[in-house]
């Protein structure tokens, strides 16, 4: 055991505030673990609600764990040390019960390096009954957790809140009983929410394809996403403030959640559907939190101009002496007030997501910006003084034509054009990404753009742009997101995929893992899904009506928007 780890521990926790520390003993552990940084996991909003909530209960104590750094990492394993949790310096093994928050397929290769580091076992059918449970929840878990099914013993669906009470009022129950872990497992398969692997398992066909699960007789055919129909009785806000995050000296207040602009190629539009705000009186309180701590407030939300009552919400922030900041903006919903409110707070940059250069690919991908609504939030920025631009551009895209990729460097032009019209000397900033087809969207069925092409394009726009003064081109290189896709819509067989490389040498290992285990990277990459296939997800449901992502995808082919979420509106199936 390292002493010197213990005290860097206590270091972190001493420099933050707000932090839930109970005395060992006094109530029952539990370890929330974010598969990355400390800098990374406590930037994730989502963390903070739900150690919030499991710390609310009288019974349970909840300790952070997250994955050390190289030279961090190099001292556990020279010294032995299992990972131990910020709180008390508990090693990871002795939590019973651990759960994972994890929002990023690239966290896997580190979700089984901290297991190993913590030494519990990896493998769920290796795990006995003295041994800890280990569930995930997050963004991740909610679309698709097959990957990850031979580690993980269950998986939350949806948001935690409300599901994670359930959870642990059904393991308690379990242990006061004495039951099993068979038992126990079984008993937390009847929560609606609650996904167990152990209890669904996938048969594969010749071809490689699922046929079937086979499915325990107790067990619900699907698993229906958990959704908190009242924001309102749950404050989303920062809980302990570090100034180690990526939004330093921020005081994080949610003002929605979901979103309702059917963006075809969105999971988290899909996935946590229907769009729900917070009234302006609660967000209000999370602003005099914000002023007494002398924090910047950082509104967070899939569209913050969507929220109906923004500029009543910016004047309110201003009025108390604070300064703001925004997760996100489109162009169509953004307003003077709120432009304005950004430039006081220092703002310098105005960031937008056209998606696509061409007006044609927006409606494939239903992104309903047009280049004048572009136009015309860089003149509301550029007269309240933000001079610089970023835009979030895709290539790969569904029907993606090379006039479509070249649209997005005459869109550069463009752009630019107009900043210098408006007397901008900023700079614009491209940021420019491989599309990745996700679950539970209508283009979960397609394939992969090959990687030689979308490098192609992406060498393409980056040399055409080159010659343009003030203009930047931020490429994300396509490796990384080509391991992604596969995980993102990957079956169990990549659970020994990811083993083996993690026992490798991390993500550097991937491509041998493969090779290993004979697995085709390609099959998961480059293959057109049937429509009535049985994908890996079809044990989850998000709440959608049979045919209505399918009928999604026709209206992308026929290249037709489809409308935002309306009062009343009945036509995915969420609201029924």
């Amino acid at each position: 055991m390292s002493w010197h780890l213990k005290e860097r521990l206590q270091k972190i926790v001493a420099a933050e505030q707000g932090t839930l520390a109970f005395a060992p003993g006094s109530r029952q552990p539990m370890a929330l673990v974010y598969p990355n940084t400390y800098h990374v996991g406590m930037s994730n909003l989502g963390l903070h609600i739900i150690y919030e909530q499991i710390n609310s209960r009288g019974d349970t104590a909840c300790e952070r764990l997250f994955l050390p750094d190289k030279k961090t990492l190099e001292e556990y394993i020279r010294t032995n040390t299992p990972l131990l949790s910020l709180e008390n310096q508990t090693p990871l093994y002795e939590f019973p019960l651990i759960a994972f928050a994890v929002s990023f397929e690239m966290d896997y290769f580190n979700l089984l390096s901290i297991l190993r580091t913590g030494k519990v076992p990896v493998l769920a059918a290796d795990r006995e009954d003295g041994d800890p449970l280990v569930i995930i929840g997050g963004p991740c878990a909610t679309f698709n957790p097959e990957p990850l099914a031979d580690f993980v013993d269950a998986c939350i669906i949806g948001e935690g809140e409300e599901v994670i009470q359930d959870f642990l009022n059904s393991y308690y129950d379990s242990q006061r009983r004495g039951l099993s872990r068979e038992e126990l497992l079984l008993s937390l398969a009847q929560i609606e929410g609650i996904y167990v692997p152990r209890f669904y398992q996938p048969v594969y066909g010749v071809d490689g394809i699922i046929e079937r699960y086979e499915r325990h007789v107790n067990v619900p055919e699907q698993v229906n996403r958990r959704y908190v129909k009242d924001l309102g009785r749950y404050p989303g806000q920062t809980v302990i403030i570090t100034s180690d995050t990526e939004f330093k000296d921020m005081y994080l207040i949610e003002v929605a959640r979901g979103c309702g602009r059917h963006c075809r190629f969105c999971m988290a539009g899909y996935c946590f559907r229907n769009p729900r705000v917070r009234s302006l009186a609660q967000i209000a309180e999370g602003v005099e939190k914000a002023k007494l701590l002398r924090a910047k407030v950082g509104l967070m939300g899939a569209a913050i101009s969507d929220y109906p009552e923004i500029d009543k919400l910016c004047q309110l922030i201003l009025s108390q002496g604070v300064t703001m900041s925004v997760a996100s903006l489109r162009a169509d919903s953004l307003t003077p007030a709120l432009v304005e409110s950004l430039a006081a707070s220092g703002h310098k940059t105005i960031t937008l997501a056209p998606e696509a250069g061409s007006e044609r690919m927006r409606k494939v991908i239903n992104k309903q910006i047009s280049d004048e609504h572009l136009y015309q939030a860089i003149a509301a920025a550029a007269i309240a003084g933000i001079p610089h631009v970023r835009l979030y551009i895709m290539v790969g895209l569904p029907g993606e034509t090379t006039q479509d990729v070249e649209a997005i460097v005459k869109m550069a032009h463009n752009v630019k054009k107009h900043m210098e019209s408006l007397g901008s000397r900023g700079l614009l900033t491209l940021s420019i990404n491989p599309f990745i087809p996700k679950p539970f969207t209508p283009f979960q069925w397609l394939s992969m753009a090959p990687i030689g092409e979308v490098s192609g394009k992406l060498k393409y726009i980056q040399s055409a742009l080159k010659p343009l003064k003030g203009v930047e081109t931020l490429i994300e290189q396509p490796k990384e997101a080509y391991i992604q896709s596969v995980l993102a819509r990957g079956d169990r067989r990549l659970g020994q995929v990811l083993y083996t490389a993690v026992t490798g040498g991390g993500m550097k290992g991937w491509k041998q893992a493969l090779k290993t285990h004979e697995v085709d990277e390609d099959f998961y990459l480059y293959r057109n899904r049937s429509v009535d296939e049985v994908l890996p997800w079809n044990n989850l449901s998000m709440g959608f009506d049979s045919g209505y992502l399918l009928a999604e995808y026709r209206q992308s082919q026929a290249e037709k928007n489809t409308p935002p979420c309306a009062a009343g509106c009945k036509r995915c199936g969420v609201c029924q």
